[in-house]
């Protein structure tokens, strides 16, 4: 069962060994800015400032909005162009600018239903020190696709 996308503002989205991950959070928060680390180690571009979500078969999915599709704003640079990573299951969420998350969040994680797939969500701080590298272990820790096995469990980088 495959439903029609929607696109969701304030939030972007990058591939990580065939696994999407979705940063969420108001403007001025560090989306692009992790985005652009994450890029830098080997993600792919999913989305920066809009991202398409839908459900196909109980496996929620990222895509890139056309209109936006291989742009990433970088602030106080301008719009750059990276290659465009294929659509991917969203694995966890990141969010971003809120209160922040716990020193040890819990196992697991709360989750969010999103378009009728929960998904596990994460208070995050970018913040100075590694934010890359932190968000790649928290995807590797946290993250998960329902109703894919094919999707191996543990995400490298890609293009590594």
């Amino acid at each position: 069962m495959t439903s029609a996308g929607a696109i969701v503002h304030q939030a972007s989205a990058v591939a990580i060994a065939g696994r999407a991950l979705l940063i969420e959070g108001p403007p001025g928060s560090g989306k692009s800015s992790l985005a652009l680390a994450l890029i830098d180690r080997g993600a792919g571009l999913i989305g920066d400032d809009a991202v398409e979500l839908r459900n196909e078969g109980g496996v929620l999915r990222a895509a890139p909005p056309p209109n936006i599709a291989g742009l990433l704003e970088v602030r106080g640079v301008g719009l750059v162009r990276f290659p465009v990573a294929a659509p991917a299951p969203v694995a966890l969420v990141l969010t971003l600018g809120g209160a922040p998350g716990e020193r040890l969040p819990p196992r697991p994680l709360p989750s969010r239903r999103i378009a009728g797939v929960a998904v596990p969500v994460l208070a995050f701080d970018p913040g100075r020190i590694a934010p890359a590298q932190r968000a790649e272990q928290a995807l590797a820790l946290h993250g998960i696709v329902t109703n894919a096995p094919s999707l191996s469990a543990a995400p490298g980088r890609e293009g590594r």
